[in-house]
């Protein structure tokens, strides 16, 4: 029989009290204990960054995760759940960054690779105990004990065997492309990284003018070409002028000037004063050649750039129809120099987004920061033409929050392209919640996948496991294990951080090895996760098939471009599968009044102090019962978590538990042999046959939601203290 419990009760403080009693009592442990040799149910937690403290979002995956792993559980099933850590990567390296006062790689180099990956190592230790204190009071059952991290030398060793597979395979590959590149980092990011934080802002819009060197065709010279741009900075790197072959372009003259512009943006124009004088098609004028607006390069480069090319991305949307093209910066500007022969590139900027030496009065400027100026010369050398400023949208680097750049650099890449159509079939395998998910935004991305760039100019990371000839780059070995690398060079290493490895050379028949420098994305480790954490297939080799895929997995939508994408790619690479079959994806919650939650505009409550207010069962409910569970926002509010506990049904429980209604409705008797729940049959059955469908499922906003807020019949009034106390 329950104690009697005031109706004013404290239910934070409750809690505190049912959690130090399964404490005590070690439940969730004995939970798995009396289920060791039941059927699995293969749970994936996908492993957070331990940087600061969890947010909503954390919180309401962590609720998802404790709601089904428990309900599976009570069915019979023996459902590990290991709580995971992602240790790796720029989240730990700025921390530690900021904290020893290094702003660049060569400072890092200067201060040692060593010492800077030995300070991340110690970093990822401080993080973690408010994790645990947090995930303890929403009522999360969850292994902290056996858990798994990113660096942990097995794990490690797991991925440099996916990445062999992958190598073996023959989708591994390394190329010279323009990707998306974090100045701020120092490192290219993968083109899904970029997807992920584009925000509006407003940036340079100005048209320039070129002059013609000579004539061609109708092109006089001193003609002057009419070009676009909306990144100035990138002017300096400029190689070539694009334009549509099918596009007709008219020449204007404009107070004793001529220029040349799309016919149909003749508009741009309507301020002056102009004469049209004739008209021709643009393939007419592939092959113009101009004189550069910045001189630099220009000697180098005479008879093989600063010419009119093609590009199919040219046309009259916005703009002049004639496109600035610096390779170096644009992936479409690249492929159109090389489809035209211009094998070519300049890049006056370094790894850390500044201007180098070579341009005269940008010296050490970073590129953003560059536009004003370079508009400015442009406007002192009388080629600037018009300038104003624009609001549009632009990508930021996810992780520092810095405007992204695009950027020529080598790199390697897993061959997605190769098995995206796959990818696309398997996924009909896997039940989505909600459906539309899967069917519609993952499903295209799949289809549209590109190329993945999986290296990293970086240091706190598993690195890439290939050694490359001294003398020949296109000898290399790929190592998929520590046995395997003690074969080859005679070293058995304890890690496998950079700081170990990069002094190790293989030698064979007279040749030197080398490691390239670069790490692997942490995204790469997080798809890795399934194999990562059980060691896999250096151990466990039976225990992860049959667990393989998952039964479930549950984050924000958010990860359709993440992690769920990074596990589905490397599933499919490696076993021609699915990585999971059931997932759940929440939508993304936000501040009451819309916006992004933010630390800076202190717009929402701090998750520790509310669930110090009103417990954690309030917020659990909150959440269960509202759009996010459907993959829609929420909009998060205090007072709705507050009006959880002023609903009838949650005094319902209070009201059920004092009176003892309904004769010994739930007793329990825990020791080491035998850890069991009986429920009167009267409530066991209706509550099984009102929900059993929907969780099987994994619909939570229909199956829980309705029993816990919206129905106060007795029953439910039970339930709420079965799966959430129990």
């Amino acid at each position: 029989m329950f104690k009697r419990i005031e109706n004013n009760i404290d239910f934070a403080k409750n809690e505190d009290k049912i959690s130090n009693y399964w404490s005590d009592i070690d439940a969730f442990q004995k939970s798995l204990d009396i289920r060791k040799e039941s059927k699995i149910f293969r749970f994936y937690d996908g492993p957070p960054f331990p940087t600061g403290s969890p947010h909503y979002g954390n919180l309401l995956a962590g609720v998802i995760k404790d709601i089904v792993p428990r309900y599976w559980t009570m069915r019979g099933y023996f459902v590990e759940r290991r709580f995971g850590w992602d240790v790796h990567g720029l989240p730990i390296e700025m921390e530690v960054q900021k904290e020893l006062g290094l702003e660049d790689p060569q400072d890092i180099d200067d201060y040692g690779i060593d010492k800077f990956n030995e300070a991340c190592r110690s970093q990822v230790q401080t993080n973690t105990e408010n994790w645990e204190k947090i995930t303890r009071k929403i009522g999360r059952w969850v292994d902290f004990e056996n858990d798994y991290k990113t660096m942990d030398v097995g794990f490690m060793e797991s991925v440099w065997w996916v990445f062999k597979e992958l190598f073996d395979k023959n989708l591994i590959y390394k190329d010279y492309k323009v990707l998306p590149y974090s100045w701020a980092a120092s490192t290219p990011l993968s083109n899904f990284e970029a997807n992920m934080d584009y925000r509006d802002v407003e940036d340079p819009s100005i048209f320039f003018k070129l002059k013609a060197r000579k004539d061609f065709n109708k092109v006089l010279k001193d003609d002057f070409f009419l070009v676009w741009t909306t990144t100035p900075w990138c002017i300096p790197g400029n190689l070539a002028i694009a334009v549509g072959k099918d596009i007709e372009y008219s020449r204007v003259e404009i107070e004793n000037e001529f220029y040349w512009i799309a016919t149909e943006r003749l508009h741009e124009l309507d301020e002056f004063d102009i004469k049209e004088i004739e008209t021709s098609i643009g393939k007419d004028l592939i092959g113009a050649e101009y004189v550069p607006a910045y001189s630099e390069f220009e000697n180098e480069n005479l008879g093989k750039a600063f010419k009119l090319i093609h590009s199919d991305d040219t046309n009259t949307a916005s703009g002049s129809g004639l496109v600035s093209q610096a390779p170096a910066y644009g992936e479409s500007d690249f492929y159109s120099l090389k489809n035209a022969g211009i094998s070519v590139i300049v890049d006056p900027v370094t790894l850390a987004g500044k201007f180098d030496k070579t341009v005269k009065g940008l010296e050490d400027m970073y590129v953003k920061d560059a536009d004003v100026k370079i508009i400015e010369q442009l406007d002192e050398r009388g080629l600037l033409f018009s300038s104003k400023r624009e609001m549009h949208s632009y990508p930021f680097c996810w992780r520092t929050g810095t405007p992204l750049i695009y950027k020529a650099i080598p790199t390697w890449f897993v061959n997605v392209e190769k098995i995206s159509e796959r990818m696309v079939e398997l996924n009909s395998q896997t039940h989505w919640v909600p459906g539309f998910i899967g069917e519609k935004r993952f499903s295209n991305w799949l289809a549209d996948a590109r190329d993945w760039a999986i290296s990293r100019n970086r240091y706190w990371g598993s690195c890439i496991p290939i050694w490359i000839n001294d003398d020949d780059p296109e000898d290399i070995i790929c190592v998929g294990s520590i046995e395997e690398l003690k074969e080859l060079s005679g070293i058995e290493v304890t890690d496998l951080h950079k700081h170990f490895l990069d002094e190790i050379k293989i030698n064979i028949n007279g040749k030197t090895y080398t490691r390239t420098p670069e790490v692997l994305d942490c995204w790469f480790e997080s798809g890795s996760m399934p194999y990562g954490q059980q060691h896999y297939p250096f151990e466990n080799a039976d225990e992860f098939m049959d667990g393989f895929p998952a039964d479930f997995i549950a984050e924000g939508l958010d990860q359709t471009r993440g992690w769920f994408y990074t596990l589905t790619v490397l599933a499919v690479a490696l076993f021609d599968s699915v990585a999971f079959k059931n997932c759940i994806t929440t939508g993304m919650i936000l501040a009451e009044d819309g916006r992004k939650m933010s630390k800076s505009l202190k717009n929402y409550p701090d998750p520790e102090d509310l669930l110090n207010k009103y417990g954690g069962d309030s917020l659990r409910a909150y959440l269960i019962n509202s759009p996010v569970v459907r993959g829609e926002p929420l909009k998060f509010s205090e007072e709705g978590v507050k009006l959880v506990i002023n609903k009838e049904n949650i005094q319902l429980s209070v009201n059920s538990a004092n009176s003892g209604e309904g004769n010994e409705v739930i007793k329990a008797n825990f020791n080491s042999d035998n850890l069991s729940i009986s429920f009167n049959s009267k409530y066991l059955i209706d509550i099984a046959s009102e929900i059993e469908d929907k969780n099987l499922k994994m619909n939570l906003k229909d199956s829980v939601s309705p029993v816990l807020i919206e129905d106060s019949s007795d029953k439910n009034s039970y339930y709420v203290i079965m799966p959430m106390k129990i």
